[in-house]
């Protein structure tokens, strides 16, 4: 029997774990700094939207993510000493439905819902969120986005409105599980609620922490693996 037979639903953070957003929001920023003659340095690039994008979510949490992005481009752009256009920064705030999927998430997520309730708990909207889910080609049992809480991860109150929706469909707290990248916007608030978690490090070969932020203090995943390909195979 695999570990992970007990649970009945995996709940899925979506950008960082499933969608390559790193790569989706370098390709646009990079472009910006590309046009005044300049090499890009991704990571900069990524530690710059991190710390920024938390601040402003944190500080409009009714706000859609589409705006977010916007008014973080503006302040990514002010830090990597750039000005940028109003276009430009709508460029960063349309672009999500464009940020690839890893290569191994579509197959890893049909396996997965041979055995599995699929949900996504995202940070997104769900008109961005909707464009992802094409690329993905899943049909997930339960959709959780930003605009539905009224607050962004890492705030408690998207976990539980996962923990009460799922209790509605006869899902208990300890059986489900979360799958997420994020330490700063997934794992920390996910075990503060009493929920199991697995991390998959898709930045294990990479240091730093890329497009989020450290966590918010010392947090401990249940299972780490690094692919979404090697957590499916680990479930079968």
């Amino acid at each position: 029997m695999s570990s992970f037979d007990g649970f009945q639903a995996l709940s899925f953070d979506c950008y960082g774990t499933l969608i390559d957003w790193e790569t989706g929001i370098t390709k646009v920023i990079a472009g910006w700094i590309q046009l005044l003659g300049v090499a890009p340095d991704r990571e900069e690039i990524l530690s710059a939207f991190a710390a920024h994008e938390s601040r402003v979510q944190a500080a409009k949490p009714q706000t859609s993510y589409t705006e977010i992005l916007r008014e973080c481009a503006f302040l990514v752009a002010e830090e990597l000493g750039i000005k940028i256009s109003d276009k430009q920064a709508a460029e960063l705030a349309s672009s999500v439905g464009d940020w690839p999927p890893f290569s191994d998430s579509v197959e890893a997520l049909k396996l997965l819902s041979k055995k599995y309730k699929l949900i996504i708990l995202s940070n997104v909207d769900r008109i961005s969120f909707s464009r992802s889910n094409e690329l993905l080609g899943t049909n997930f049992d339960l959709v959780i986005t930003a605009d539905d809480v009224g607050s962004y991860k890492p705030n408690s109150a998207n976990f539980q409105l996962l923990i009460e929706k799922l209790s509605c469909l006869g899902i208990e707290k300890d059986r489900i599980l979360h799958v997420a990248q994020s330490l700063f916007h997934d794992h920390f608030p996910a075990k503060s609620v009493g929920l199991s978690s697995v991390w998959i490090d898709r930045r294990a070969h990479l240091s730093g922490w890329g497009a989020t932020p450290p966590p918010q203090g010392s947090v401990e995943p249940d299972w780490r693996f690094n692919s979404m390909a090697d957590f499916a195979a680990a479930c079968q």
